[in-house]
């Protein structure tokens, strides 16, 4: 596929804000909130979760042929995946923006709210990744391992946003080095499980001839089109091999040895999140770039 810039930041900003907000109410849950100052930096946390869901949000519209028309997306919530995660994004904002606000305020029930903007939380990660493994075609994508894979990188990036946001001590280095972990671990399996894929269609299956040697010599046309430009990136096999280690790099190993080595510098764990969030553009561009469409067969595979 032809990655679209504003679904690649739209997933990666969303997943860190959803994360953020998870690694604060986790450190809520764990005592943290006690003080005034402590509150603060919880409700300034879920100011910044917004900011990173609201920019996800933006992005969106960048792909919408008519964004005026944007809120029928979420007329089909009944069958599409999509329409669910239109209606569960600003849900998860609302929910953050009230568990945030009563932080800042010293409300009571913190708590119980943050308890409805996880499940939301939890409710957009599921949207998300399902928009992307139900299309059962593109096999690189129709798995377990693209639901997972969100969610954990979702976590990943948002832990680390927290511990930037500490910018002391080491409270929140051990659930960022995890998840960063766990996060390697889950795109390493996919990629392993991608590699092994045998394409389910052929030229043979595609016309209904049995002959072991059918060559295709042309497209049908002479210049490019929506089909050539659309559903396949253009980027060579060491490109995209590049690429792959790239993300592999910067989205995992850089940011967890940035936070090992000096857990406790705020230059260097505001250099860690900047590292690893320009790793996770990369593995979602990766992500979209690496599923084969069927119809490639026809505009792409030129002998």
């Amino acid at each position: 596929m032809n990655p679209a810039l504003s679904v690649v930041f739209l997933t990666v900003l969303i997943g860190a804000g959803q994360g953020l907000f998870l690694a604060l109410y986790g450190c809520e849950l764990a005592g943290f909130g006690a003080t005034p100052q402590e509150r603060d930096t919880l409700g300034l946390g879920a100011a910044l979760a917004l900011v990173f869901t609201g920019l996800g949000l933006l992005a969106s519209f960048f792909h919408l042929g008519h964004p005026e028309r944007a809120w029928r997306a979420a007329a089909m919530w009944r069958s599409s995946w999509l329409s669910r995660e239109v209606i569960a994004l600003p849900a998860f904002m609302a929910a953050c923006a009230a568990w945030g606000g009563a932080q800042w305020l010293a409300l009571p029930g913190t708590r119980a709210l943050g308890a409805i903007a996880a499940l939301a939380c939890l409710a957009l990660f599921v949207c998300t990744g399902m928009v992307y493994a139900s299309i059962r075609f593109l096999q690189e994508w129709a798995s377990a391992y693209t639901l997972v894979n969100y969610t954990l990188l979702g976590l990943a990036s948002g832990c680390t946003l927290a511990a930037g946001l500490a910018a002391f001590g080491a409270p929140a280095l051990a659930p960022v080095l995890a998840l960063a972990a766990l996060g390697a671990v889950g795109r390493i399996a996919a990629l392993v499980r991608n590699a092994r894929l045998k394409p389910r269609s052929t030229i043979q299956s595609a016309i209904g001839v049995k002959h072991p040697q059918v060559v295709q010599r042309s497209m049908g046309f002479m210049g490019g089109s929506f089909n050539t430009r659309e559903f396949f990136h253009g980027r060579s096999a060491p490109a995209l091999r590049t690429l792959k280690w790239f993300f592999l790099v910067a989205g995992f190993a850089v940011p967890a040895a940035l936070l090992a080595l000096a857990p406790a510098s705020p230059a260097v764990l505001l250099l860690a999140v900047a590292v690893q969030l320009a790793g996770l553009l990369a593995e979602r561009w990766f992500f979209f770039a690496q599923a084969n469409h069927p119809q490639n067969l026809y505009y792409q595979a030129i002998s």
